[in-house]
C-alpha cells in the first residue's frame, strides 16, 4: 500500500500525538504540519517536520489532512480541507455547533469526500467486542456509567479553564456519548442535573444525567472532575500515561439475559437452565484479556485504508460526531433549562454556554 501524504493542522498537545502516531503509521506520512505561530514553526523543523503556516503552503502532494486546531477553528479548517477534496479526521468535538457540523457534513458529501471525527476510543479492541457481547445478555433494558477524576487544583490555574464551557460537560462529556451511541445506539432524550458547589467557580464541577435511548433502553450516567475515583475511561483503560490506571469498570449494561462491565467485558449471565430470576444466582465469566494498542494508530491506519477504497464501521462518521455533540449540547441546555431536551431541540446555533 502506497503511504498516504498526510496533512495535519494544529501543533498543539494533541496534534502532535497525531504527528507522533502518523510518523509510526506504515500507511502514512506527514507531507506538512500547519502550525500558524512562527516560534513553534521553527521548534516543529527542528524536529525535521515541513512545518508551514497555512494550508496554501502545503505541498502539491497532500491527499488527507486530520484537523487538530481548538473547537471554533475546526468549522474552516475542515471546509477548507474538503474543497481541496482531502478526506479529514477532525478532533472531537466535530464542531463549535450543530450548524457547523451540519455544513462540514453537506460540503462532504457534495463533494463526494469522507470526512470523521476523531473519537479514537471506539478503536480499541475491548470497544469494538462490547458490540458483539452486548448480544449475550438479552434485550437492553439499561445502562450506568461513572466518570470521576478529580483534576488538579494547578489545572485551573490558567483562566479560560474556569470559564463558561470547559467543565466536564462540554469538554468530557462527549467523548462517553459517542461511545454508548457505538454500543447501544441512538439517543433521543437527556436530561442533565449541574453542580459547582465542590469547586466554587461559574462552570460545574458535576453533572448528572438521565438518558433515554430509542431502542427503549435508559441511562445514566455521572460525570465529574471534582470527584477521586478510580472510574473513568482513562483509568479503566490505562490509554493516558497522565492519568494513572486503576483497571477498575466503569459503565455496567443490564439485560433480560445477564450483565456486562465496561471494559473487562466481565458477563454476568444464565447459571441454570430456565427462567433467569432474582433467586437464581448469575453465572460470572471473567474479563476478556485483549492487547493493548495505541488508539489514536489504528485510528491514522483506518482512516488510511478508507482513503485508499476501504470500508469501515468502526471510525466515528461526521455525522455520528455531530450526534454526540447534539446529545452534549442538549445535556448542556437541559442543565440550563431544567428540563429534558429530545433530539432536534438543540437550535443549531447554540454553543453550550
Amino acid at each position: 500500500m502506497t503511504e498516504l501524504p498526510i496533512v495535519i493542522i494544529g501543533a498543539g498537545s494533541i496534534g502532535m500525538r497525531h504527528v507522533e502516531v502518523a510518523l509510526a503509521c506504515s500507511k502514512t506520512r506527514i507531507a506538512a504540519v500547519v502550525e500558524p505561530f512562527a516560534e513553534r514553526r521553527i521548534e516543529l523543523q527542528a524536529m525535521g517536520l515541513n512545518a508551514v503556516e497555512s494550508l496554501d503552503a502545503t505541498p502539491a502532494e497532500t491527499r488527507a489532512a486530520v484537523i487538530a486546531t481548538p473547537t471554533q477553528d475546526h468549522h474552516v479548517s475542515a471546509l477548507a480541507c474538503i474543497d481541496r477534496g482531502w478526506p479529514v479526521v477532525v478532533e472531537k468535538p466535530t464542531a463549535g455547533t450543530l450548524d457547523h457540523a451540519r455544513q462540514m457534513i453537506e460540503r462532504a458529501a457534495a463533494k463526494a469526500v469522507p470526512l470523521f471525527t476523531g473519537h479514537h476510543r471506539r478503536c480499541h479492541p475491548f470497544s469494538r467486542a462490547t458490540r458483539d457481547a452486548l448480544a449475550q445478555i438479552g434485550d437492553l433494558v439499561g445502562v450506568q456509567g461513572l466518570w470521576s477524576l478529580r483534576k488538579h487544583d494547578t489545572y485551573y490555574d490558567a483562566d479560560w479553564r474556569r470559564q463558561p464551557g470547559a467543565g466536564p460537560l462540554l469538554t468530557n462529556l462527549t467523548h462517553e456519548l459517542d461511545l454508548l451511541r457505538f454500543f447501544v445506539g441512538e439517543i433521543e432524550e437527556v436530561t442533565a442535573l449541574t453542580s459547582n458547589a465542590r469547586r466554587g467557580f461559574v462552570i460545574e464541577d458535576t453533572s448528572a444525567l438521565a438518558l433515554r435511548f430509542a431502542n427503549g433502553a435508559l441511562g445514566s450516567f455521572l460525570i465529574s472532575d471534582a470527584g477521586a475515583s478510580p472510574w473513568s475511561f482513562e483509568a479503566a483503560s490505562n490509554e493516558n500515561p497522565t492519568i494513572a490506571a486503576s483497571h477498575q469498570d466503569y459503565v455496567r449494561f443490564v439485560g433480560t439475559e445477564g450483565a456486562l462491565e465496561f471494559p473487562s467485558l466481565t458477563v454476568w449471565g444464565r447459571s441454570a437452565p430456565g427462567e433467569i430470576e432474582w433467586s437464581k444466582p448469575l453465572r460470572r465469566t471473567p474479563r476478556a484479556q485483549f492487547e493493548k494498542v495505541d488508539p489514536l494508530l489504528e485510528q491514522i491506519a483506518r482512516f488510511a485504508d478508507v482513503v485508499a477504497g476501504g470500508e469501515d464501521d468502526v471510525l466515528c462518521t461526521g455525522i455520528d460526531g455531530m450526534k454526540a455533540l447534539e446529545m452534549t449540547l442538549a445535556a448542556a441546555l437541559s442543565a440550563k433549562q431544567g428540563h429534558p431536551v429530545r433530539t432536534g431541540g438543540v437550535p443549531g446555533d447554540y454553543t453550550g454556554v
